[in-house]
Order: structure tokens, then sequence, then C-alpha cells
């Protein structure tokens, strides 16, 4: 009898508890081939219409239906045995997007194309468009050994990022500290304890067993009261995958930026880029690099000065000048003297079950929308819940697995992805289902897991995300949802939604007392919504510091000189950032959003879309939070519209003007107006 192999069911959704790490090569091998044949045809093809082009969709959502699952599997229940099965196909993925990117009878098939649709087909010129864009960006029109390189640097590059991912998640799960003095653990929470408690004993051990997740380093920052259990944190925190700290040198990712870097660089040249940020913007809203650096300077000198003053009130207030282990400690408890609001007393208030509930609210009065739980989902953990997003009619418009927890064998962050893109094709339809992973600390033995208002902002930066893949009303899989957004507009969605987490009218529904199940106070909502900008001239020089090293590093590479990572990032800090960094920090072996995710020379992107996130939500100030014709416009112009049209023709019909960047600059309370637009 032959054993069915799931990733090869692909109607539906993903059978998790059925997928083995044996599955994986046969089912990718067989799902290529299969593509590759149906390529071919596609090449023979005589007469070009439309439909043609639409195959090619069709394939690319064949691989992704059994690759995608793979690829989330090892981002969030990883193994060594699916790991290792990961590592060796993920070359076979690589190079067949290689292939199909460079084939010089489909991208001449494309040229035709785009001579015979006519103008008014605007959402089947924008696919053209964007297909013939990124043959391009493959170097289907250089010649053949310079094709090749190409192919093989792209291989290099995926093997590479994926090693820098995997060597951070092995050097933060090795990462454990044993402690029996209770005194050694004074000020954290109780959550926290019981779970370093927990995992003593299930090792033998008497005390606690502490882990270097991020609910827990979080934890010891902002709350240990010993001043070397903090820096212990610290630098095993900033340290991962380095020559540094308590593991140096086991999975040093040093080495790997040096060629990452240098193979995106000689990539970028073969297209005829003069660096790779060049080539990373050919995809970007931003225009050239000279555009960026200067909107990221001039960000950086509206808030340095504030960022300086508020370093200086943490020092006054601490009584002496403070290392970078102790800047959170201090500032949870200065704003706990200023605001007479603390995490842990605001954590009870938000369990993660009324906190979901809340949300799902304010999406339904927004957008006229439902959650519906569904537990006939199969999922990857028992953890895992799953959610439909129906109409107001009850129709099914997508859905939602959502994991919050943090575990072993999980990558850190959070994030959104796409397990199915939505479609309207012949021969293939299928509505959206999106990731949403979190890592919030677990569920104790007798409470829902609670959440610190940090982490309520997570949340709903994520869900931003999320809607902005379910709410999609694009039928082409390439330009559906997230899919074709420049790189530096897809946080707007995510970033807007976050507003809704700090509204007066929306904190009622996301609170209640884990015992009592009262709202937070009114007196309380007032100091959290008060305390929003506080040290935000911090926060804000902070990401400018990592949006200006990553795109520095990618504008000022030169071969002969190397990497150069410390000396640009010491630059930059002495240029942006006001709190000095130990000579021990290897922050940038632990940046995986440049050099193992997609935000190489875009790291920028966070920043360049606050400010559309913050004029976006200032049409709601001004008409109402929840004012139905904004609320309907915003989700016509921005979130159904995909990347099937110009992120700012879309932005300006929605806003009526260009983007402007004094919502920004007034919501962190660095200005208070009369700047000019971004």
């Amino acid at each position: 009898m032959t054993v069915s192999n799931p990733l090869l069911e692909t109607a539906g959704l993903p059978a998790f508890t059925r997928i083995r790490p044996e599955h994986v090569e046969p089912a990718v091998t067989a799902v290529l081939a299969q593509a590759r044949e149906r390529v071919k045809q596609l090449g023979r093809t005589d007469s070009v219409t439309f439909d043609w082009a639409l195959e090619l969709e069709r394939i690319n959502d064949a691989v992704h239906r059994v690759w995608g699952p793979v690829t989330h599997l090892n981002s969030v229940l990883s193994s060594p045995e699916l790991r290792a099965v990961y590592n060796e196909c993920l070359p076979l993925i690589t190079e067949f997007g290689t292939e199909v990117a460079q084939d010089r009878a489909l991208h001449r098939r494309y040229v035709d194309l785009e001579r015979h649709v006519d103008e008014a087909e605007r959402i089947e010129r924008q696919l053209i468009a964007h297909a013939l864009r990124d043959f391009r960006l493959a170097g289907v029109t250089l010649d053949d050994d310079s094709r090749r390189r190409f192919a093989t640097l792209a291989q290099a590059l995926a093997q590479l990022q994926a090693k820098f991912e995997q060597n951070l998640m092995d050097a933060t799960d090795e990462f454990q500290h044993h402690e029996t003095d209770a005194s050694a653990l004074a000020g954290l929470p109780a959550d926290v304890l019981e779970r370093g408690r927990r995992g003593a004993a299930e090792q033998g051990l008497d005390g606690w067993l502490l882990a270097l997740d991020p609910p827990t380093f979080v934890a010891v920052q902002t709350h240990a009261e010993s001043e070397p259990l903090r820096r212990l944190y610290y630098e095993a925190w900033v340290t991962r995958a380095s020559d540094q700290g308590p593991h140096a040198g086991q999975w040093d990712n040093g080495s790997l930026i040096d060629e990452i870097l240098a193979l995106r660089h000689e990539a970028a040249e073969l297209l005829g880029f003069a660096n790779y940020a060049e080539l990373s913007l050919a995809t970007k809203m931003a225009a050239t690099p000279g555009e960026v650096l200067e909107f990221l300077e001039n960000l950086a000198v509206k808030s340095k000065p504030v960022a300086e003053r508020e370093l200086r009130e943490l020092n006054e207030f601490a009584g002496h000048e403070l290392n970078a282990w102790d800047l959170s400690f201090y500032a949870e408890r200065l704003k706990q003297k200023r605001f007479q609001l603390s995490e842990d007393e605001l954590r009870p208030y938000f369990p993660l079950p009324r906190v979901l509930g809340g949300m799902f609210r304010v999406v339904e009065s927004l957008y006229g929308v439902t959650l519906v739980e569904r537990r006939d989902i199969d999922a990857w953990h028992p953890d895992v819940r799953f959610f439909d997003l129906e109409s107001a009619d009850g129709d099914r418009i997508g859905g939602v697995f959502v994991d919050l927890y943090a575990r072993p064998n999980k990558r850190g962050g959070a994030w959104m992805d796409e397990c199915v893109v939505r479609a309207r094709l012949a021969g293939l339809e299928q509505e959206p289902v999106a990731y949403l992973v979190c890592n919030f600390n677990p569920p104790g033995e007798d409470q829902p897991s609670l959440l610190t208002h940090n982490d309520v902002v997570t949340l709903f930066h994520e869900f931003g995300h999320t809607l902005h893949h379910l709410l999609t009303e694009i039928d082409f899989p390439s330009l559906s949802g997230i899919n074709g957004v420049p790189w530096d507009a897809v946080e707007l969605p995510s970033q807007f939604f976050e507003n809704y987490a700090w509204l007066p009218e929306v904190l009622p529904w996301i609170s209640g007392h884990v015992d009592s199940g009262e709202p937070l106070p009114a007196a309380k909502l007032e100091t959290l919504n008060a305390s929003r900008t506080f040290n935000s001239g911090l926060a804000m020089v902070r990401q400018l510091e990592l949006a200006l090293f990553d795109f520095r590093l990618h504008t000022g590479y030169e071969p002969e000189a190397g990497a150069r990572v410390e000396e640009v990032l010491a630059a930059v800090r002495h240029e942006v950032a006001v709190i000095q960094t130990p000579d021990f920090n290897r922050f940038a072996c632990t940046f995986s959003h440049v050099f193992g995710g997609g935000y190489a020379a875009g790291y920028y992107s966070y920043k360049w879309a606050e400010v559309l996130a913050a004029d976006a939500f200032s049409a709601f100030e001004q008409n109402g939070s929840f004012d139905a014709d904004t609320a309907q416009s915003f989700r016509r112009s921005i979130l159904a519209a995909g990347g099937s049209r110009d992120t700012m023709d879309a932005f300006t019909e929605f806003r009526g003007r260009a983007p402007s960047l004094e919502p920004l600059l007034r919501q962190a309370g660095i200005a208070t107006g009369h700047e000019g637009t971004a």
C-alpha cells in the first residue's frame, strides 16, 4: 500500500501533525519536477495571452503550497532532522526560482504580452510590470557566464542567510541560568519565576532554571533588582552567535556577515548597480539611497536632542551614569514614579484571552468582519488556535493560525507569514490564510498568559499585517495581500493598527483583571496613554541607529576593504546613539532582519512606513477612531489593493495629499507641528 505524502495534499490547509522530515525531500522533488515541465510548456506556447501569464501564478503557488509549510515548521517547531532536510532542499527551491526568473523565453513572452495588454487593464499591467522587473533583477539579460554566476550567488546567499538564523536560534536555546538563591531573582515577575521553577524541576534541579527566550530576557532587563543578573543576561543576549559571551565562537555569525555582504555586493554589480542598496531600492518606494539617508538623518537631527535629555533624566534619577544593562530597569522605575504605573501592575489586566477578544472587536468595529474560532483544524502544536474571518453576511473571507507562546526550538520575535494566498484563477480558487506568531509568556498552571502593554502593541502590530493579507481583494497571488507591496510600505498596515491598542475607548475592551474581570481603571487608562511618549526619543534614535547601520553597510561596501561591520556601526553610533555600548556587544551577529530575513538595505522601512501609518491614523483622529467612511476608505485604498497599484498613489487617494512627517513627530512627542512633508 502506498503511503500518501501530506505535503502533496495541497487542497485545504496543511496536515501539520502528519508532516514528517522524511516527507520533505520527496514532496519538493515531485512538485519541482512538475513545475519545471509546466514551465517548459509555457516557454513553447506560441499564442501568448494574459491567461498564459496566469499559469506562472499557478505554478508558483503550487510550489509555495509544498515549501511554505516546511519553512514555517522550521521556524516554529524546529528539530535537527527537519533542519537537515530543510537545508538540503533550500538550494533546490532557490535553484528553481532562479531558473524561472532567468528564463529568456518566458521573459520575451512577457515583453510581447506587455505590448498587447490594454492600458485600461491596470492590475494586469501591474502584474506584467512586476514580472519584467523581477526578470531583470534576476539577471535574465546578462550574458551566459554572468547569468550563471548570479544564480550561484543566489544559491549561496539563501544558504548563508538560513545558517545565520539557525545559529541565532541555537545560541539562544543553549543558554540557561540556574539559580538557587531566591534573593538573586528579586523583582522578577511571578510568571517568569514559575516558569523557571518548572524548568528546574523538569531537569531534577532545585531552584530556578531561566532560559534566554525573549520574555525572560525582557523581564530580567526590566525588573531584576540584581545588577549582576541584568549584566549576565544583557551580555548573553548581545553576544549570541558571536565571538564573545558565554558561548563564544560556538555559532559565530561574524564570518557569515562578511560572506553575505560580499555576495550581495557582487550580485548588485552584476546587475549594473553601484551597491546592494541601489538594488534593494529597485522594489521599494524610495527612489535613491540619498533619499533614504536624508530621511533618516533628518529624523536623527530632530530626535537626538530629545534622547539626550531623556538619558540625562535617567542618569539623574539613578544617581549615577547607567550601563546599557541598567537602562530598562531604571526606565521602568522612573516611569512608575512619574506615572504611578508599572508593567507588573498592568500585566494582570491584560490576560491574553481578553486582549484577543477585544482586538477582534476592534476589527469588527472598523471593517464589519468577525473572527470565529474553529476547533477542527490540524495545527503543529497544542497551543495553536485557528480563526476564520467572516464577512457581515457570514461568508468566509480567510483564516489565521495563532501561535503566541515562547518555547524551545521556535524562532524568536514576532511575525506574520502566508499559509495560503488568495487566488481567483481558472483551476485555482482559494481564500487567504495567515500565520500569526509571537513569543509571549506561556500560561501558568492556573491562569492564562498575562501580557505587558508592549506585548499587546506587538500583537496588534502583527494582526495589522494579518489584516493586510486577509482583506485583500486582488485575485492574482503575486499581487495579493502583502505581495507586490514595496518593502518600505509593507509595515504601514501593521504600524497603523498599533494605534488602536492605545485608544481610551479600546483599552476597556482589551483589559480585564485576570481575577475580577474589572477593566483597567479610568485613572490607569489615562496614565497609560500619558506614558506612550515616555523615552520616545531613546526609542527613535535606537531604530535610526539600526536603520543607518544597515543602509550605510550596504551603500558603502567596498570589496577590497571588506565588511567593516564594527567600524560602520561605531561611526553610526557616534553620530546617532546616546547610550554607551560595551566593547563585548556583537549586535550585528543577532541582526536577523538584515542578515537572515528580507530587510537588507531596508530596515529603514519601519520608520518610512511609520510616517505613513501615523499620517493615515491622523485621518481617524480627525474623523473618529471608528468612522465607517474613513475605515472603508482605508480598507479599499490600502488593505484591499495589495500590490496592484503604486503605494504612493494609494496613500494619496486615501489621505488626499502626500504624506507628512508631522503626525509621527507629534505622536512620538518629539515635535508638536509645523514640520514639512516626507
